[in-house]
């Protein structure tokens, strides 16, 4: 007469998976990040630019908080420390005008700034994820 085994017995003797089953497995997790990959960085670069867009607007606010008290905006060669520092001869500044110094933009490089800008009383940029001027989607430049 054969034995029925109890249902602990046969749990026992199956203890792990199967070559085939780890496979699928990771197959399954493949196919996931292969789909899923692509969008997610892709968002991370669109991020990035909509960061240094922000903060290009909060350094643009306080610039004309600046000209508001000083009466012009900072030259070039004072740069957007005139922003956190009184610049020299300088008896009408009434800042900081940002509550800490100019971050860096995303990618880890200064903002440009020029005074006055080629077309307009100032240019503001950053010129994106390559560092250089011009470029398309990640690599574009972000202006005010």
């Amino acid at each position: 007469m054969r034995q029925i085994p109890h249902p602990c017995q046969s749990r026992r003797l199956r203890r792990g998976f199967t070559l085939l089953e780890l496979l699928v497995v990771l197959v399954v997790l493949g196919l996931l990040v292969s789909i899923v990959g692509p969008r997610y960085f892709s968002q991370l670069g669109k991020s990035e630019g909509k960061a240094a867009q922000t903060q290009i607007a909060s350094i643009v606010k306080a610039l004309d908080m600046y000209r508001l008290d000083v009466g012009k905006y900072p030259t070039t060669e004072q740069g957007l420390a005139a922003l956190s520092a009184a610049p020299a001869n300088e008896a009408r500044w009434r800042g900081p005008y940002l509550a800490k110094t100019v971050p860096a933009d995303p990618w880890g490089r200064a903002y440009v700034y020029k005074s006055p800008g080629d077309t307009a009383e100032f240019d503001l940029m950053s010129f994106g994820k390559d560092g250089a001027p011009g470029g398309t989607e990640e690599n574009a430049d972000i202006t005010y």
